[in-house]
């Protein structure tokens, strides 16, 4: 691996393409209604895989009666999925990075879509372990694709904001996905079949609707190392590489202990009905989109660290939750609280790719994502927790974890140009 890593700070500027003057503007992007179009598609690709993502949550407790699990191994259906996710995410960022986002795209999404809808024949544990491991692969892949497309198509000052129209997009999958359990009374194999065959159908329009510089990108500005992901780990990078993939494991940590047995709380402990928890679940993740708006906002205008002050207002709101009375209208409002504040993590995908050399972003991007290997075991542990202390004291570790995260991402560099909070800069 070279030695030779372009300053940090030309993270974000996104001239390592020479502009073709027919198709793209002297920054190297495409003409705007171009990037809105490429941008629609890339909602598109989210949303469906949201909705494959969050099945193995919103579905677990018809799931778990459907197939006799227990609640160790309905959680560890998560842990599968996350290996998966941990292996794809590191793989196929840097396969986005080296030969093209546009084809590995359509690829994830014709993986998602088919193995979900594999997922409506499994009939035994193992089956759904394997299925589950397999649905993970593809899906850790979205993420670094999608943003490694996005930060190219616009400029660093909106960022946050188009990071909050992809969560918009994830939280409306999960929204959706909540409801729908609810009208279908628990159907969980019709709901993997409706979410798995869009992507599928669709995927070959990313060839269509993402401009090619898309591609162009990530092939002419990879010069130094065989393995891009080594570049993350260079001297200077390597402290930084580490804590982030620390805040990213604590925040799939504190989700999966919190919300990842949420529907399976709402109906074991506090004894609500399916179409109740829909509405619950639905609230929450509603609320997540209209913070990440906020957030996203945020973001832009007081910096990427700001956001880490949403993950201590989650914390307490998690608290909150789990000593209030079983009032629907009681627990709607501090889960809208809940949702609102966990939003604030959408704009680390920006700050990821602004925080190493622009040549990376798919591969820096990926680092959401192996968070994953330090929250593999939460289902495990937190299932054992449940079945021990009960699903209440489980879910209260989330907000230790979500303490633990803001704490490391205030420690981390800025890369905004006028922070409110003040840090170390990149």
């Amino acid at each position: 691996m070279s030695s030779a890593i372009p300053p940090v700070a030309d993270a974000s500027r996104d001239t390592l393409v020479e502009p073709s003057p027919l198709h793209e503007d002297a920054t190297g992007r495409p003409p705007l209604a171009r990037a809105v179009v490429a941008f629609a598609f890339l909602m598109v690709a989210e949303f469906f895989y949201s909705w494959a993502w969050n099945s193995v949550d919103v579905l677990r407790p018809f799931m778990r009666d459907t197939l006799g699990l227990t609640l160790t191994q309905a959680g560890s259906g998560y842990s599968a999925q996350g290996a998966g996710a941990l292996v794809g995410a590191v793989v196929i960022g840097q396969l986005a990075d080296r030969f093209g986002r546009r084809a590995m795209l359509a690829l994830v999404m014709v993986g998602y879509g088919a193995t979900l809808i594999a997922g409506s024949f499994v009939n035994g544990y193992p089956a759904y372990l394997a299925q589950r491991v397999v649905l993970g692969l593809f899906m850790g892949g979205i993420f670094p694709i999608v943003v490694g497309i996005y930060v190219g198509l616009f400029s660093r000052s909106v960022r946050g904001r188009l990071a909050s129209l992809i969560n918009a997009i994830f939280s409306s999958a999960i929204t959706m996905l909540g409801l729908a359990s609810g009208w279908v009374n628990g159907d969980w194999r019709t709901l993997l079949l409706a979410g798995g065959l869009p992507p599928i159908l669709l995927a070959g329009l990313a060839f269509v609707l993402i401009p090619k510089s898309a591609d162009v990108r990530a092939r002419v500005s990879e010069k130094t190392a065989r393995l891009p992901v080594l570049e993350l780990f260079a001297p200077g990078l390597r402290a930084r590489t580490v804590l982030l993939a620390a805040l990213t494991g604590l925040n799939f940590f504190g989700y999966q202990a919190y919300s990842g047995w949420l529907s399976t709380y709402l109906r074991d402990v506090r004894g609500l009905d399916p179409t109740a928890m829909g509405h619950l679940v639905a609230w929450q993740f509603g609320a997540n989109i209209v913070g990440g708006f906020v957030w996203g906002w945020a973001g832009d205008r007081f910096g990427r660290r700001f956001n880490a002050l949403g993950f201590l207002a989650a914390a307490a709101a998690i608290l909150l939750y789990l000593h209030v009375e079983t009032d629907a209208l009681l627990l709607g409002s501090i889960g809208v609280a809940y949702g609102f504040m966990l939003s604030a993590s959408v704009i680390w995908g920006p700050w990821l790719t602004e925080l190493y050399p622009a040549h990376l972003k798919s591969t820096a991007a990926s680092i959401f994502n192996w968070g994953r290997l330090v929250s593999f075991f939460a289902p495990l542990i937190t299932g054992t927790l449940a079945t021990q202390f009960g699903l209440g004291v489980t879910m209260g570790t989330a907000a230790a974890a979500f303490t633990a995260a803001a704490l490391i991402w205030l420690w981390l560099p800025e890369t905004h140009p006028n922070p409110l909070l003040p840090g170390r800069r990149v």
